[in-house]
């Protein structure tokens, strides 16, 4: 399985112009395949949208936004509003939950974290011990790493109920001893995150 996730920088006040445009399209486009997620960020980058969709390969990506293409409206008439548009492809770690409709919570903390080239496996293999534990605090929705796009980029994304929750959340996780997975020194090149709100129609909200 991939995973893609598309980011669209907007102009100011348009995502709700946006969303309901992108509602207003979806039920022709996910008869091809379904929506993963669609949010909006909250803190972070302000003016973005991020939908999620899942494929089996590249080959089958391919071929459905091809068939999108013929759908009549879609893409959805949102060109007016866009700045800047990003697309990248993600394969899961073994130990990611896969990408199904659930009710996790209102905010959504998407972590992304550049790691020095070659370290990714080891990374990983870190990581799948110590996920157990953490997923007990609050869900994992995801944990990627990137194929195409941004190279050598690792994905994690969480459920809470709000951000208050995921304040409390990490304290519990830190004092505990269960998160965060420790890295040797020089793993990680850059980190960075955004909490987002899922949109109405969001499977993942």
């Amino acid at each position: 399985m991939i995973i893609e996730m598309r980011s669209y920088d907007l102009k100011p006040g348009s995502v709700p112009a946006v969303e309901e445009r992108f509602a207003a399209a979806l039920p022709a486009r996910t008869k091809l395949s379904p929506l993963a997620a669609f949010w909006h960020t909250e803190v972070g980058p302000l003016n973005r949208v991020i939908h999620v969709w899942a494929y089996e390969d590249l080959a089958e990506r391919t071929r459905i936004r091809a068939e999108a293409t013929k759908l009549a409206g879609w893409p959805p008439p949102i060109s007016d509003y866009i700045v800047a548009m990003q697309s990248e492809i993600y394969v899961p770690a073994p130990f990611s939950p896969p990408l199904e409709p659930r009710a996790l919570g209102a905010i959504y903390e998407i972590r992304s974290y550049t790691v020095a080239a070659g370290q990714m496996p080891g990374m990983i293999e870190r990581w799948a011990p110590k996920v157990p534990e953490r997923v007990k605090l609050s869900p994992l929705v995801g944990a990627w790493s990137s194929e195409l796009g941004g190279l050598n980029k690792w994905v994690h994304i969480w459920a809470y109920k709000d951000a208050a929750e995921r304040q409390r959340i990490r304290a519990e996780a830190v004092a505990k001893g269960v998160w965060p997975p420790g890295s040797p020194p020089g793993t990680l090149v850059k980190q960075e995150n955004m909490l987002v709100v899922p949109a109405a129609f969001s499977p993942l909200h």
